[in-house]
């Protein structure tokens, strides 16, 4: 099947994919009960080595620069307490750390979560974190351009591989709290 968006011939339903996921976001997907249908949920195959975003564009298309989603994951602390949530933002934007999350979290100080925090806490690969599997109970903020773009390019999981999600979806995840303003330019 071909992709909605992007230059990917090979798009598959992600239930069809699951050996090709990593545990948390294979997980979400087999126990899948979102308003969308799970084979909506579309998997395509693409090389880690063009990951960047300028070099992934120019391979498979130029409207992925207005349709592609960073999820990111932050931290959050007020005294002693550390909370851990995950930021959606259109990836020609930015996310607002220091106003927009340190409100919605009631933190006194933002900051994005290190590496070893991020893949560690999520189980999945840097560069590929995605807004599906997340661990219970985190908050999922989520730009609200995010949710009215019809389809969104996001990660997979891993480094290799990308999943093709109705924007509207997000809205639905687990946690999520949809805001205007997440993203900035």
């Amino acid at each position: 099947m071909r992709a909605p968006i992007g230059d990917f011939d090979d798009a598959r339903p992600a239930p069809d994919c699951l050996g090709l996921l990593t545990a948390p976001v294979a997980d979400a997907v087999r126990a899948w009960e979102g308003d969308v249908p799970a084979e909506q949920l579309l998997y395509v195959d693409t090389d880690p080595a063009i990951a960047d975003t300028a070099v992934f564009v120019e391979h498979h298309g130029a409207d992925l620069l207005g349709t592609s989603a960073n999820c990111v994951v932050v931290a959050g602390k007020r005294g002693g307490e550390s909370t851990l949530a995950a930021c959606l933002v259109l990836s020609r934007t930015r996310v607002d750390v220091n106003g927009a999350v340190r409100r919605q979290l009631g933190a006194r100080k933002a900051s994005f979560a290190s590496m070893e925090t991020a893949t560690g806490e999520t189980g999945m690969e840097y560069g590929g974190i995605t807004p599906i599997g997340l661990p219970a109970g985190w908050p999922l903020l989520v730009d609200s351009a995010v949710v009215d773009t019809e389809w969104v390019l996001i990660g997979s999981g891993r480094r290799r591989g990308k999943l093709i999600v109705p924007g509207k979806v997000f809205a639905g995840l687990p946690g999520a709290v949809v805001l205007d303003g997440l993203g900035t330019a």
